[in-house]
């Protein structure tokens, strides 16, 4: 069928010239305007049953995206992270990685090809000469727009061609559940395990180098010492991220220097434990003034006072190192009573 066998009142009105368009030059008007050529009907335009094919195409394409989102859910939900699948030629890739890839890609390109063989097949193709204004618009000028939007909103058959609508709604309604489920990749909720440390009551202080606990009979006067916790190895799993808070320096001080009341509670026989990490950014500290009982941590030179509470007295950090309470089982082995009463770590105070 063609616009010819249409009468002529069902097809779309032509467009003519521009206002104040000509066709020939002259010496008003220098510049011809030959206008638009004719406008080719589209087979959706003339005839319904090829309009309702297209519809059912568009309405397929918006469900294969909604069937490929659950696709995603379900593969992030099912699929081991450590399976893997031969694809050729690629090889052997991550099977969770290649299923999420390629249902999200397909959810995608289907909402865009949707779109694409909607806008193409069902929306008004006229082609549409506007004369150019000004950028403050009229009263006229914005009625007109009105009127323009309100057309297209009606040529667009989105309220009449009620299966696209809910078909694409239920397609972008759906999609972005993908990122949300992507925000589970991110870990486990932390909950509370900032503030706990691998150390409890009863956990011996292994020496960092020799992996050995130490005895309080090893620990000289003005010495300082890396220790961890009982039965953390550096094989571990999660060692590092264990570490990063476990890492404690032991000093041993004469108790007559000791300035802080409970530091020297905390201590035994001028022994004292203090956390590693810097309260500043979370550097390990590393240097220690035998005379002035001073440790230095070497990023941004924030010093504490080991004598004093460990409280800061020069540079960025804010608070006080943490201290470890430690005493002596009865084979005479450095132990914790407990973990660190506040939690370690730069400006975690402020943060909750």
């Amino acid at each position: 069928m063609s616009s010819q066998d249409i009468p002529e009142e069902n097809l779309p009105a032509e467009q003519g010239h521009a206002h104040g368009a000509v066709d020939v030059a002259d010496e008003q008007n220098p510049f011809a305007d030959p206008g638009l050529p004719p406008h080719e009907h589209r087979i959706q335009d003339i005839d319904e049953r090829a309009a309702k094919r297209s519809e059912r195409t568009v309405a397929f394409l918006f469900t294969l995206s909604m069937l490929a989102t659950v696709g995603f859910i379900a593969s992030y939900v099912t699929i081991p992270p450590d399976r893997s699948i031969f694809v050729f030629p690629i090889g052997h890739i991550s099977a969770l990685n290649f299923a999420l890839g390629l249902t999200l890609g397909a959810a995608l390109f289907c909402i865009g090809a949707g779109a694409v063989h909607w806008a193409r097949t069902l929306m008004s193709d006229v082609e549409v000469a506007d004369e150019r204004h000004p950028i403050q618009a009229s009263p006229e000028v914005r009625a007109k727009v009105f009127a323009d939007f309100k057309e297209g909103a009606t040529e667009s058959a989105l309220g009449r061609r009620k299966l696209i609508r809910n078909t694409m709604f239920g397609a972008l309604a759906l999609f972005p559940l993908s990122g949300v489920v992507l925000l589970r990749d991110l870990g486990p909720l932390p909950e509370d395990k900032m503030r706990h440390t691998a150390w409890s009551k009863g956990k011996l202080l292994v020496n960092m180098n020799t992996n050995q606990p130490l005895r309080a009979s090893d620990v000289a006067v003005g010495s300082l010492t890396f220790v961890k916790p009982e039965g953390l190895e550096e094989t571990d799993e999660e060692f590092q991220n264990e570490i990063a808070k476990a890492a404690v320096m032991i000093v041993r001080l004469q108790p007559d220097d000791i300035k802080d009341k409970q530091e020297l509670e905390w201590s035994h026989d001028g022994i004292v434990a203090y956390s590693k990490i810097c309260t500043h950014v979370g550097c390990p500290i590393s240097l220690y003034e035998q005379q002035t009982h001073h440790v230095l941590c070497p990023c941004h030179q924030s010093t504490f006072d080991l004598s004093d509470g460990a409280r800061v007295i020069f540079g960025p950090a804010g608070h006080a190192l943490p201290q470890l309470r430690i005493g002596v089982n009865p084979e005479g082995y450095l132990e914790a009573l407990g973990d660190f009463a506040e939690p370690v770590g730069p400006a975690f105070w402020e943060r909750g």
